[in-house]
């Protein structure tokens, strides 16, 4: 997988052919001096507890990852918060309707699409909803269940940032004494 700025050979702004690697994030224009950054995408991650403090787990549907595990969420759109983003994500993947959310912690991810290696950062939300006693698998889910968080096993996982994710809050409910 190769970094998506290998695609920009020609400076976006004067069409100039001379527009280099400046570092790691960014390529610039010899010609007009324009930097391009290549930053991070947003995506969401919903988590979802039920009144038995079980984790609401989604298999993917479609590839990158098909037939593996992940959490409800999703990328960010054009103009949408990223609280907006997991409740319209949330709704989309599972029929559940947040009706409170709070923002927890980041993680990044490559994201791999394409044979590109799309960068994310990764918002994790506890999410509450109106009613979890029906979700119903749609868009790039095939299947939702219930999980304990201790029976997890995170190499069924798709992408790092969700095992890193869940390893961080099964990690702090130990250190914290919360079951």
């Amino acid at each position: 997988m190769s970094h998506p700025l290998h695609l920009f050979t020609y400076c976006p702004r004067c069409g100039s052919s001379h527009f280099v690697e400046n570092n790691a994030s960014s390529k610039r224009c010899e010609t007009c001096g324009f930097i391009y950054y290549s930053n991070p995408k947003t995506a969401t991650v919903g988590l979802i507890f039920n009144s038995r403090g079980e984790l609401l787990v989604c298999k993917r549907s479609h590839n990158p990852c098909s037939g593996m595990l992940d959490l409800p969420g999703g990328f960010t759109e054009c103009g949408e918060t990223a609280e907006e983003a997991i409740k319209r994500e949330v709704l989309e993947e599972t029929g559940l309707v947040i009706s409170k959310l709070k923002y927890l912690f980041s993680r990044p991810n490559i994201y791999p699409y394409s044979g590109l290696a799309i960068h994310t950062m990764d918002l994790f939300f506890l999410c509450e909803v109106e009613n979890d006693s029906v979700v119903i698998p749609q868009d790039d889910v095939s299947a939702c269940y219930w999980a304990n968080m201790n029976e997890l096993d995170l190499n069924d996982f798709a992408f790092e940032s969700i095992r890193s994710g869940i390893k961080y809050l099964t990690d702090y409910k130990e250190r914290d004494g919360n079951h």
